[in-house]
């Protein structure tokens, strides 16, 4: 008996014990997760001409970790951009830290304090680059989960490298991503080269910065681009190369047999801008005057002249000039060519004998008065060279 009662208080006295440890095992907090969130703009901040991009890690509501990269005018005469990316220590509200900018070596320091309210955030404090200091007061800044600033982030070159034919890309349009370090030595290779660099693709902006890539934007006679590619693709640093988006609009292309308009394997480009501009002078009621192509870009410049009806009795004369191109509809040749002929563009001059009328007139390519004069111009050159033209709904030649 005396061992029974001795097995019962055990076992009483184990059970509180046990459903002790049950509660306090259930209630205990779980560990916070790690998550990281983006800040892509601090408004504000040097004259608001920074690309900013604030990168935390937290805990709960407390930040743990943070890196603050930074892309700026070099001067605010320049296009020219430099960065920084700096590591920041955490004290609490305050996220300090040291930097040197890539380009320009300049020392950085940052000091910011942040300051939670409800959905948004604040910040304020400094940040010198160099000598010069810049002062953060900024206020309602929204941050995004790193899916966000993942999918914000996504770019596309425009680069194809094998086009199936010339309906995305055009023929004249080449373009190629060269890396940073490369970029100089592969524009300089193109130095005394029949090859149009496109101006604003050597501003090297901050999105090039972060992917340490550049892409070089080119205009070359279309007869030309896929040597050039090939031998861009064999070039140090460059990461791609192909055809991308031009001068071609699709619905100012025509696609039509290129047996009629060769001689041997090229293409007769004579014979060809003589026909357009007969039917161009017919739409126009003006008469053809010139018919040249470009030898480093391959484009046609047709030129028309025609009495203006402004005033009459002034003798005024309208000028009009279209470009064109023309190429075989696909890379690497085909029976087929396409041809794209521009929007007019008229201005009026006065060539009449003796003294002239100066007259002060801006380009008007886009304006009413062209498109009256292209007419059906397109529909009669798709009947004078047995064309077919795009259909952009259905996305086939028709």
């Amino acid at each position: 008996m005396r061992a029974i009662l001795l097995a019962v208080a055990v076992v009483v006295a184990a059970v509180p014990e046990l459903g002790w440890a049950q509660t306090k095992t259930g209630t205990k907090a779980a560990p916070s997760t790690s998550e990281t969130r983006y800040f892509t703009a601090i408004d504000g901040l040097m004259d608001g001409n920074a690309d900013v991009i604030l990168k935390e890690t937290r805990q709960g509501k407390t930040v743990t970790a943070a890196v603050l990269d930074v892309c700026y005018p070099v001067d605010k005469s320049s296009d020219r951009k430099d960065r920084f990316v700096a590591n920041l220590t955490v004290n609490g509200q305050t996220l300090t830290g040291t930097a040197q900018s890539n380009g320009t070596k300049d020392p950085v320091s940052v000091k910011l304090t942040q300051k939670a309210s409800g959905e948004s955030f604040e910040f304020r404090g400094q940040i010198a680059i160099g000598k010069t200091v810049s002062e953060v007061a900024s206020t309602d800044n929204s941050d995004i989960s790193e899916k966000e600033f993942l999918e914000s982030q996504s770019t596309d070159d425009g680069i194809v490298a094998q086009p199936k034919d010339f309906t995305e890309v055009s023929p004249e349009a080449v373009a190629v991503r060269v890396k940073l370090d490369a970029a100089l030595d592969f524009l300089k290779s193109l130095r005394g080269q029949e090859v149009e660099v496109g101006l604003s693709s050597l501003t090297v902006g901050c999105d090039a910065l972060r992917a340490g890539e550049q892409t070089i934007s080119m205009t070359v006679d279309p007869d030309r681009a896929a040597a050039l590619i090939a031998k861009a693709r064999t070039m140090n640093g460059v990461v791609s190369a192909g055809w991308t988006a031009g001068a071609v609009e699709m619905d100012r292309a025509l696609r039509f047999a290129a047996a009629d308009w060769r001689d041997g394997d090229k293409i007769n480009k004579d014979k060809l801008a003589a026909a357009v501009s007969d039917v161009l002078a017919k739409s126009y009621g003006a008469k053809a005057t010139a018919a040249s192509w470009n030898s480093v870009t391959g484009k046609m410049k047709l030129t028309f002249k025609r009495p203006s009806q402004l005033i009459p009795g002034l003798d005024l004369t309208e000028v009009i000039e279209v470009a064109g191109l023309v190429a075989p509809d696909k890379p690497g040749g085909s029976d087929a060519l396409m041809l794209w002929v521009g929007s007019p563009v008229t201005t009026t001059v006065d060539e009449s004998a003796g003294a002239k009328l100066a007259l002060s007139e801006e380009s008007s390519g886009d304006e009413e008065g062209d498109q009256r004069d292209d007419g059906a111009a397109i529909d009669e050159l798709a009947k004078a060279l047995k064309a077919k033209r795009w259909d952009a709904d259905n996305s086939v030649w028709k």
